[in-house]
């Protein structure tokens, strides 16, 4: 089983949007038979194996096992990955394409995070290695200082880029992302 599951097929997303399939495929992050995931969910076998071909079919769960009862093979099935995530290209951008475009709107920051997403989930999970780094924190700045701190920051990020942006050694990717804070948030 992968840790993550990209989706972006317009099909797949299809598959898995509906309710009752999506409790059927927590059901499988064990590997499990149609009846037993029908007797969890109190449906029947039936309803659940029509769903579950249908997750098959989608990519979204496995066969993993067979096993004889009274003569009939019976299928034991599991989750293709514990998490799916959707690619944000699925809905699409509705809007100016031109505010997309620019590097200091909202809908670069989104384009941005669908991409970063995209690359953690095509990661080779069974890597002996995966050296990465996730920093997260808040900085507060007075709105007169706001073009300042955008400065600031884009010439910290032009400076490790320039100093390691040679053509040897191991690639990396570095995304960061500055937004406003909600008041929302505690």
């Amino acid at each position: 089983m992968r840790d993550v599951l990209y989706l972006e097929e317009r099909e797949q997303a299809e598959t898995l949007l509906k309710p009752h399939r999506v409790e059927v495929l927590r059901q499988l992050a064990e590997p499990r038979t149609c009846t037993e995931v029908a007797a969890r969910l109190d449906q029947t076998p039936q309803r659940v194996y029509y769903h579950v071909k249908q997750l098959v079919a989608a990519g979204l769960v496995e066969q993993v096992a067979a096993r004889q009862v009274r003569g009939i093979s019976e299928g034991i099935y599991q989750a293709a990955a514990r998490s799916y995530w959707l690619s944000p290209r699925l809905i699409g951008r509705i809007g100016d394409a031109r505010r997309v475009r620019d590097e200091l709107s909202l809908g670069h920051l989104l384009d941005l995070m669908e991409e970063v997403q995209a690359d953690v989930a095509a990661l080779d999970r069974t890597a002996p290695e995966l050296p990465s780094i996730g920093v997260s924190g808040e900085i507060r700045v007075p709105p007169e200082r706001r073009q300042e701190f955008l400065h600031d920051l884009q010439s910290t990020l032009r400076d490790l880029f320039t100093r390691y942006g040679g053509a040897e050694g191991d690639a990396f990717k570095l995304a960061v992302a500055c937004y406003p804070r909600g008041d929302n948030h505690e």
